[in-house]
């Protein structure tokens, strides 16, 4: 988890406490993360809400909380984390979710071309100067 993450968590934690001891004993202990003012688990409809006015917020697209996930899974493949370490972060068994969850983006196609690019202009530029990779004029 990045170290901002935890930071907030904790801050986070620290508002629940307050909550907590604001509200006494209607205070519900259920473990979770994220709840209502007393502890209790959030309505899913509250958390839709939530989630659609953050993305208006943040002026991004509409899309489902569960799209998250596929952005979280896409964002891992974009970053070169290999697919065990991805399977364990997103909670997966089977490496056939990855085809479900990540998204193979223009960027990455880009950057994969640029390096192919790359690779052939430097085998031809090391041909011509008479290199390991071929003799001068060699085509």
């Amino acid at each position: 988890m990045p170290g901002e993450l935890g930071r907030l968590l904790e801050l986070h934690r620290k508002e629940q406490d307050r909550e907590c001891l604001l509200v006494g004993q209607e205070w519900q202990d259920t473990g979770f993360i994220f709840t209502s003012p007393v502890g209790a688990p959030l309505v899913p409809s509250t958390n839709y809400d939530a989630w659609k006015q953050l993305l208006a917020d943040a002026k991004v697209r509409d899309g489902r909380l569960h799209d998250a996930r596929h952005t979280a899974a896409t964002v891992l493949l974009i970053l070169g984390v290999p697919e065990r370490v991805v399977m364990q972060i997103m909670g997966w068994s089977s490496t056939a979710m990855a085809t479900r969850y990540q998204h193979v983006t223009g960027g990455i196609l880009a950057d994969v071309a640029q390096r192919v690019g790359g690779l052939i202009w430097e085998v031809a530029k090391t041909a011509d100067e008479g290199g390991p990779e071929g003799s001068k004029g060699a085509r």
